[in-house]
């Protein structure tokens, strides 16, 4: 059974909160209404995330409910050297507090707390605006600043919904678009971070659904400028069943051109070596060179979350839909893996 393309809208539970329409999309058609929901509140899984770069820095916000283990924060990456800078708060029991939106194309996640101000909202033409106002961030720094997410006329969106194999209630809903152009300004303590256009770039990443007890995931993006076309990609994988559609694909001025299973071949004794990625549809040959690594380590209760992510830069060769071949060099982006247990 090969990937199944969903080309209009349908629903991904029905009147019982089973999950159902699998398979992937290049827009937004599938319908998440959390409200059709009969799994216990504490499997319910749901993220919002922005990644954005320039040629100095790499900047991660994001906000996480993971039904008893919740955080709201950011990373700050130097690209020239080793530094770098995370402020997380971690938040327990969210259980839906945060009022995360249902459609990843509309609404605004907004969180105004003494330490942190978050604001991530979507604009008509597929905009989006990111605030952030962090008192004391690091090394009693401050952060705060606005950046516009913009993407190319026509791009596309890689979603895909997902079952896990003998887990009826688990699914994962997830939306991926590793093609936006961003620009703007973040205050980082004394530090000018500058956004323009067409020297900067943007990741947006969207998951709702209802997770297993354990999951581990990989996932590697990255977005940029390779000669005079604009280039990303999507690849990644976890123990849920992608037979219908794969989180896998190259982006070239925001269109997609789908590929099947990827693997990822990394160092077991230094993840800092240089990565290899393949598919087996022989589509796409890539090298990950890494700059630098962070670990993190989350718990509440029985709630287990572990991550590591590698910053990098990625080059290599994909074979496009039409049969021709593209080379790209140096993409800024990333790597990680994710392990959740509860």
């Amino acid at each position: 059974m090969g990937q199944k393309e969903i080309t209009e809208p349908v629903l991904i539970l029905d009147d019982m909160g089973n999950p159902l329409n699998f398979g992937w999309a290049r827009s937004p058609f599938f319908s998440y209404d959390s409200s059709l929901l009969t799994a216990p509140r504490r499997l319910v899984s749901e993220s919002d995330r922005y990644i954005f770069f320039s040629s100095t820095h790499l900047i991660i916000t994001e906000v996480l409910d993971d039904g008893y283990l919740g955080y709201v924060g950011m990373s700050v990456v130097s690209l020239r050297d080793k530094k770098r800078s995370t402020q997380y708060w971690t938040i327990p029991f969210p259980l839906g507090c945060f009022g995360l939106p249902e459609n990843s194309d509309e609404g605004q996640v907004k969180l105004d707390a003494k330490k942190y101000y978050l604001n991530f909202a979507a604009m008509e033409g597929g905009i989006r605006i990111v605030k952030v106002d962090i008192r004391r961030f690091g090394h009693h720094q401050s952060v705060r600043g606005q950046l516009v997410f913009t993407p190319p006329p026509g791009a596309e969106s890689l979603v895909t919904n997902m079952p896990w194999r003998e887990k009826k209630q688990a699914f994962r809903c997830s939306r991926r678009s590793p093609c936006y152009i961003v620009e703007g300004v973040i205050l980082f303590g004394a530090q000018e971070l500058i956004f323009t256009r067409g020297n900067s770039w943007g990741i947006y990443e969207w998951n709702r659904g209802v997770r297993p007890r354990k999951d581990v995931r990989f996932w590697a993006a990255a977005n940029g400028r390779s000669g005079d076309r604009q280039a990303g990609f999507s690849v990644g994988y976890d123990s849920a069943d992608s037979t219908l559609g794969t989180e896998n694909a190259f982006f070239l001025d925001g269109v997609i051109h789908k590929l099947d299973q990827v693997t990822f071949q990394i160092s077991p004794s230094n993840w800092l070596l240089p990565w290899r990625f393949t598919s087996n549809d022989n589509r796409l040959e890539m090298t990950f060179t890494p700059h630098q690594e962070r670990i993190e380590k989350r718990q509440m209760f029985f709630n287990y979350l572990t991550r590591r992510q590698v910053f990098g830069f990625f080059s290599g060769k994909v074979i496009l839909d039409d049969g021709s071949d593209f080379h790209f060099q140096s993409l800024t982006g990333f790597a990680e893996r994710r392990r959740t247990q509860l």
